[in-house]
């Protein structure tokens, strides 16, 4: 229930504001609105105000605005408010204002969520120092070995953790060109990422250098007794380094009531505490990485949204480029399924998390709605930047095959997305 509860809030919510953007700017030049419905198909609630007919349909992956004269097949009248009677500098507006909301949604959504604060991994904005390999992986099998430096995957330059992992998820089963640093010298090498999980997301098996960083220090525990402190990163127990936090939890619990050396790193400094675990435990809470807390005001808020809705605007970019290249997988797109498993899991971990995923969601409506394809908002730009260049208008039956093109792939793609989302569950 909870799953799809986000699923219909978070659809709702981006439907609402694409087609919103329409009507709104259809009307603000005049443009009468005949129609302004959430979802498709039957109409479950309806009202009606003025010209406009308000109302909530069955099939709720989608909406739309009706528009007067919107097409050569209504009965046009040719008065000034259909849309066909208007410039094609007003057409271009109210077609490009839908995807607009999205992208401005995503922004004010991710700046609200980015002011509440967070902490925020350091190695995710760090050079690529590679920490751990897995045996067996794709990159021990590569030669890959602890203290690598990747700089570059795909002939993409990679300068933190960050870029390689968005460079090496979408690429599953495909030989990839990998440069890294090792002692000072540059090795060129192949690597094919294997598909991990549900969504085949490529990986190598490569960790990052990690300290697990204590959060938390319960009052009168072993832990405080023995002076540790909020902040204070363990590099190692009894001696032994490099430890993940399951490993450091795991010694604490096996430890038979026996005392345990920490080293951690305090202020830049190491030193050594002694602490005797009760029942298993010492009282204290640890990240699995090194932290840092932000905490940004509003305007900075909204410039870290700015900086990351651009990140993944180019991100976006590349995933299409690579579909168009046949080098980014059709199974890894996701259909309604899949967000709504996405809605829902993000929903159990709380509403910032659920908003998150709400504005990148959003991000990829508006991005996607502008692509040149037939039947999509930017499938309408393009024919009109087309008739502009040209200096007249086309066919109406030229037009007319153009959107039963477009049609047919934008069906062809929800037969893809569909059949993704039915495998993974089979899976």
């Amino acid at each position: 229930m909870t799953t799809l509860l986000a699923f219909l809030f978070v659809l709702g919510v981006l439907v609402f504001v694409h087609e919103f953007g329409h009507f709104i700017v259809a009307r603000l030049h005049g443009v009468r609105v005949l129609t302004f419905s959430l979802g498709f198909g039957p109409k479950l609630i309806k009202f009606r105000r003025g010209d406009t007919e308000y109302c909530v349909s069955a099939v709720p992956l989608g909406g739309y605005v009706k528009l007067a004269g919107e097409t050569v097949e209504d009965n046009r009248t040719f008065a000034p408010d259909e849309f066909l009677s208007k410039s094609k500098w007003v057409r271009f507006q109210v077609y490009i204002a839908g995807p607009i909301m999205n992208v401005l949604l995503a922004v004010i959504v991710l700046a609200g969520v980015l002011s509440r604060g967070a902490d925020v991994a350091l190695y995710t904005s760090a050079p690529a120092v590679i920490g751990t390999v897995a045996p067996g992986s794709p990159a021990e099998r590569a030669g890959v070995q602890p203290g690598d430096t990747i700089v570059s995957v795909a002939g993409h330059d990679t300068p933190t953790w960050d870029s390689v992992e968005t460079a090496l998820l979408p690429k599953a089963n495909r030989e990839l060109n990998v440069t890294l640093i090792r002692a000072g010298t540059r090795h060129d090498i192949k690597i094919t990422p294997e598909g991990v999980g549900k969504y085949e997301f490529g990986q190598i098996g490569i960790l990052p250098v990690m300290r697990p960083e204590v959060q938390l220090v319960t009052s009168g525990s072993p832990a405080e007794q023995a002076g540790l402190q909020r902040g204070d990163l363990i590099v190692g127990v009894d001696g032994t380094t490099n430890l993940t936090r399951e490993q450091i939890i795991d010694r604490i619990r096996k430890s038979n009531g026996q005392p345990l050396t920490f080293t951690i790193v305090r202020g830049g400094e190491s030193t050594e505490l002694r602490i005797t675990p009760s029942g298993g435990m010492i009282g204290m809470q640890i990240t699995p990485f090194e932290v840092r807390r932000v905490d940004p005001t509003i305007p900075e808020a909204f410039r870290l949204s700015l900086k990351q809705n651009w990140e993944s605007t180019v991100q976006i970019g590349q995933t299409v480029k690579g579909l168009v290249s046949r080098e980014v997988p059709m199974r890894q797109l996701m259909g309604p399924v899949a967000i709504a498993e996405l809605s829902g899991q993000a929903a159990a971990l709380g509403w910032a998390t659920l908003f998150n995923v709400m504005a990148m969601i959003s991000l990829n409506l508006g991005l996607i709605n502008l692509l040149p394809v037939p039947v999509l908002d930017g499938g309408h730009i393009a024919i009109l930047a087309a008739e502009g260049l040209a200096r007249r208008d086309f066919s109406d039956k030229w037009k007319e095959r153009i959107l039963l093109a477009g049609a047919a792939l934008i069906v062809l793609l929800m037969v893809t997305v569909i059949f993704n989302d039915i495998s993974r569950l089979l899976r």
